[in-house]
């Protein structure tokens, strides 16, 4: 099931006209936590409503169906939003742009899988991205992260801050990463780049000053050879860069994650790309060989990007198998097991994030479902032939569906 993470409010009161935008922070109508000015009431009933205001609350965030109508000694900030966001809960944070009403879920504090994206420009232009770059003037994104930073729950286990290329206004976001090491310091920070800035000393060296305890750079590495990641990420020369931001970070003593998105272009070679990195970048913190999310430029591309990866399986595993041999830390993301040799279920991790996370029929009578990837629900999702219930029972067909992942 996909969440809805955005949409347009269907009443909107109270926001100054004085500002385009505003961060807020839903709270439950009887929390007895300290009020920020950017707090709101979370309200689904009338009764709800009617306690809100009771308990002096500026601001209430209506979860309802129809227009709210609110006693006329009310003069706070009304945001009511249409029953299919009743997942949000308190704690979660919300951005909205006060002229359109349209709004996003920027933070769920229940969940484990929390991103920021940081802009949608980027100098790669890869063929399956999932966010396709833009060439716009987002810098207003920065400073709504700043504003967020301070409403999340300092408990929060993991963020992750993705893009475009998050390094594009890398001042300014490094600024952002040190708020995060201020206020977030247990909190595992994760940063998804292209890598390339890295070439550059001075990039590398701010980012060796931010001193999170616990900051990964996660960069992309799509092939051993230079032509064929350069066609992948449309960007010459962007090979060369890579690896030298990589070597840079390591030697700054940085924690460095390589990712390997698996298509047709890269899957064929993936056990020598695994041999290639486990050779000559040993000492990289974690390497993800991930499933492709057909969503985005994957979609337009399709032709030539997908490949099942029953008829990549193989590879893959001995991918791991080199990895795991030089003492590299591997998981596989986004696969599920049934497609797998058995020998790479212990590194198949359940990594897709929990808004686009599904399973389908099948996977109902899995052994193994609690511990499987399952499928992106995003885009237009493809599915292999190979997909098929792990179970262990005495059944030909359990004994059949344990053969196939071997």
């Amino acid at each position: 099931m996909t969440l809805p993470l955005y949409g347009t409010a269907s009443q909107s009161v109270g926001f100054s006209s004085d500002k385009a935008r505003s961060v807020l922070r839903l709270r439950s109508v009887d929390s007895a936590a300290e009020r920020h000015v950017a707090d709101f009431a979370l309200a689904r009933t009338p009764d709800e409503i009617r306690r809100a205001i009771e308990a002096d609350w500026p601001s209430i965030f209506v979860v309802a169906d129809g227009a709210i109508d609110l006693p006329g000694t009310f003069k706070g900030r009304l945001l009511a939003v249409p029953p299919k966001y009743d997942y949000l809960a308190d704690g979660d944070v919300m951005g909205l742009d006060h002229a359109s009403r349209k709004f996003r879920t920027l933070y769920r504090r229940n969940s484990v899988h929390n991103s920021f994206l940081v802009t949608e420009r980027c100098n790669n232009y890869c063929l399956m991205c999932s966010q396709p770059p833009k060439d716009v003037d987002d810098r207003w994104i920065l400073d709504e992260i700043k504003e967020s930073l301070p409403l999340l729950d300092p408990a929060t286990r993991a963020l992750t801050f993705t893009g475009g290329e998050t390094l594009s206004d890398w001042e300014d976001f490094i600024a952002v990463l040190k708020e995060c090491r201020d206020r977030l310091p247990a909190t595992a920070i994760q940063v998804l780049t292209n890598g390339r800035a890295f070439a550059n000393s001075q990039i590398v060296d701010a980012w060796r000053e931010i001193s999170h305890p616990n900051l990964m750079a996660a960069i992309p590495v799509y092939a051993s050879v230079d032509h064929i990641h350069d066609h992948v990420v449309q960007a010459k020369g962007a090979f060369d860069e890579t690896l030298l931001g990589i070597l840079k970070l390591k030697d700054r003593g940085q924690r460095v994650e390589i990712r390997v998105v698996l298509h047709a272009l890269t899957a064929p070679i993936i056990e020598d790309t695994g041999r290639w990195i486990a050779r000559n970048l040993p000492f990289v913190d974690h390497v993800a060989l991930m499933g492709l999310e057909n969503t985005g430029f994957a979609i337009a591309n399709d032709a030539t990007l997908w490949m099942d990866p029953v008829d990549y399986g193989h590879g893959l595993a001995k991918a791991v198998d080199h990895l795991s041999g030089a003492g590299v830390n591997v998981s596989i993301y986004n696969l599920p097991k049934c497609v797998l040799p058995k020998s790479a279920w212990p590194h198949a991790l359940q990594s897709i994030s929990d808004w686009k996370n599904g399973f389908v029929e099948e996977c109902d009578r899995c052994d193994e479902k609690n511990t499987c990837s399952g499928f992106f629900t995003t885009g237009r999702p493809r599915f292999s032939r190979g997909v098929r219930a792990i179970t262990r029972g005495a059944s030909a067909e359990g004994c059949r569906a344990v053969d196939h992942a071997e």
